[in-house]
């Protein structure tokens, strides 16, 4: 009994001192990586009007950025209902393909959905050849384009493959706005294998945490992009741009429930 307490005192406290390392590590890569500016402005601007009406704000826009590359069937009959049928109407979709080349243009038209916009870039993203550094960036480039088209007071993101609960956005929505937060993360499910889904519980604003459909964020941290060049850091990029949120000194907060159906890859054509 005793050497089960001992052992589980000496694995928590290795946790903490892990988990102490990569803050201060993340600090530091945000030293380098950021331009002092961006703390200089923020520290300034969170204590305007115009950063803060948005919480008083009565029927806020909510931006909807995905990335897609080749992916028109689960994008259509999965993703995109999902985004369009919440119960909370004012909302901009905002799909940008990765120089698809497959009917995502020809049917996303057919949507004729005036809150949905599409843009298809002229060129795929230039990502690294090794799959694990591909992983870590690809889609940065359509991620990118799509926050410079984003006007909403709030903006979130989904994977083209990945699904929403109909109330997600009417629930962060208020929960943000009740509580004047900066940036909400929340726990979601994810497709370990087919049919088979396991709970990622997220318990803190943290990298293997926080992905990129989980957040729900201020307009004015469209100025932080996502970095092609994050896989030199051995970082995803979304953990990359996030780390900065967190450096900045943000008011976060966890949401307790799950608001995301992440689903297993199964169709993704490379290119």
């Amino acid at each position: 009994m005793f050497t089960f307490g001992y052992k589980s005192r000496i694995t928590k406290l290795k946790e903490s001192l892990r988990d102490k390392y990569d803050t201060e590590l993340d600090t530091i890569r945000c030293r380098i990586d950021m331009d002092d500016s961006i703390l200089d402005d923020y520290i300034v601007d969170r204590k305007s009007p115009d950063y803060q009406q948005v919480f008083t704000a009565g029927n806020p826009l909510v931006s909807v950025c995905i990335a897609t590359y080749n992916r028109c069937e689960l994008l259509l009959e999965r993703t995109i209902p999902s985004v369009l049928q919440q119960t909370y109407r004012n909302i901009e979709l905002v799909i940008v393909g990765d120089c698809c080349q497959d009917a995502t243009a020809e049917r996303v038209a057919r949507l004729d959905d005036p809150r949905v916009k599409f843009v298809n870039l002229p060129e795929r993203g230039r990502y690294p050849d090794d799959p694990m550094f591909r992983w870590m960036v690809a889609g940065s480039i359509p991620m990118n384009h799509a926050l410079g088209m984003a006007s909403g007071d709030f903006i979130t993101h989904l994977d083209d493959d990945d699904r929403f609960p109909l109330d997600r956005i009417e629930k962060l929505l208020r929960f943000t706005q009740e509580n004047r937060y900066d940036f909400v993360w929340h726990p979601f499910y994810y497709e370990k294998d087919i049919d088979k889904w396991l709970l990622k519980d997220a318990q803190d604003f943290a990298a293997g945490q926080v992905t990129t459909s989980s957040v729900f964020y201020h307009k004015w941290f469209r100025r932080i992009g996502w970095d092609i060049n994050a896989y030199r850091l051995k970082e995803p990029g979304d953990w990359n741009r996030f780390r900065k949120f967190r450096y900045l000194g943000v008011k976060a907060a966890r949401f307790p429930e799950p608001m995301l159906y992440h689903y297993k890859e199964r169709n993704q054509r490379n290119g």
